[in-house]
């Protein structure tokens, strides 16, 4: 089996994760491309005793320690954004991110990262206390299916965030962001009317500028590399975990809550 084939099922995924990472999308992008050069040019070999996807993520890492220390030192001189950025340590929001947002265990993540699982669930602690610290907002939840809205909005509560609005359509979607502007969104694709969450949050960001977590069936219908994609979008059936890690980092990496905390 080629290179090409065996990472294939996982350059979306590992496309998401770094723009997690960097809260940038062309940034998160360009690591990955460098990751795969290195590996096309043999520069970089896949671990024989790591996974396909283990050993990926293992490979963007080493890319990303040998080159992301020097760039967020000159990133740490320059705007507000940046810095707020820095408040959490590269290997803490790694850590945090391999295994609430992409569902390594703490063993995957340490091979990832070179270190033992004990070092990875001290990193994740302390990320996830920097980021708890930082927030609280009000959310609009765009979801159709009741059950999976009510587990959507306990989840919500639990990281100390108010639900001010829900809906099931994109009428009802634009109709809740002109009675309260949310500070988050979280959207399904497909609700009730057929109506498209994608429609709904594309009309909700031509009036404000807010963080959005897509959660859907149909992760496919936005990772095309095609055109402009989330940063944050969770595969049904979800993780708890998964969720409030999504929230925090979207919270954490969005440019208007960052110039809000400067």
């Amino acid at each position: 089996m080629s290179l090409l084939a065996r990472l294939a099922p996982h350059l979306p995924y590992v496309r998401r994760y770094a723009r997690a990472l960097t809260g940038d999308q062309s940034t998160g992008d360009n690591y990955v491309r460098v990751a795969l050069e290195a590996l096309g040019a043999g520069e970089r070999q896949l671990p024989a005793d790591m996974t396909p996807r283990v050993a990926l993520y293992h490979v963007f890492h080493t890319i990303w320690s040998s080159t992301g220390a020097q760039l967020e030192s000159g990133a740490a001189e320059g705007d507000d954004a940046s810095r707020r950025l820095l408040r959490i340590a590269p290997q803490s929001r790694q850590a945090f991110l391999l295994t609430a947002l992409e569902g390594f265990t703490p063993s995957e993540a340490a091979q990832i990262l070179a270190v033992d699982p004990r070092t990875v669930e001290r990193l994740i602690s302390e990320a996830q206390s920097d980021i708890d610290a930082e927030l609280a907002t009000d959310v609009l939840i765009i979801e159709d299916e009741a059950i999976i809205s009510a587990d959507i909005e306990s989840l919500v509560k639990e990281l100390g965030h108010r639900v001010t609005g829900t809906a099931t359509t994109h009428d009802e979607a634009v109709d809740a962001v002109s009675r309260h502007a949310p500070g988050l969104v979280l959207a399904d694709i497909q609700l009730a009317d057929g109506s498209s969450g994608i429609d709904a949050v594309k009309d909700i960001l031509r009036k404000f500028d807010v963080p959005v977590i897509f959660i859907t069936a149909f992760p496919e219908r936005l990772l095309t590399g095609e055109r402009p994609e989330p940063t944050f979008l969770i595969t049904k059936p979800f993780q708890p975990e998964t969720v409030k890690a999504a929230i925090s980092q979207a919270l954490f990496f969005h440019p208007s809550r960052q110039k809000a905390a400067a």
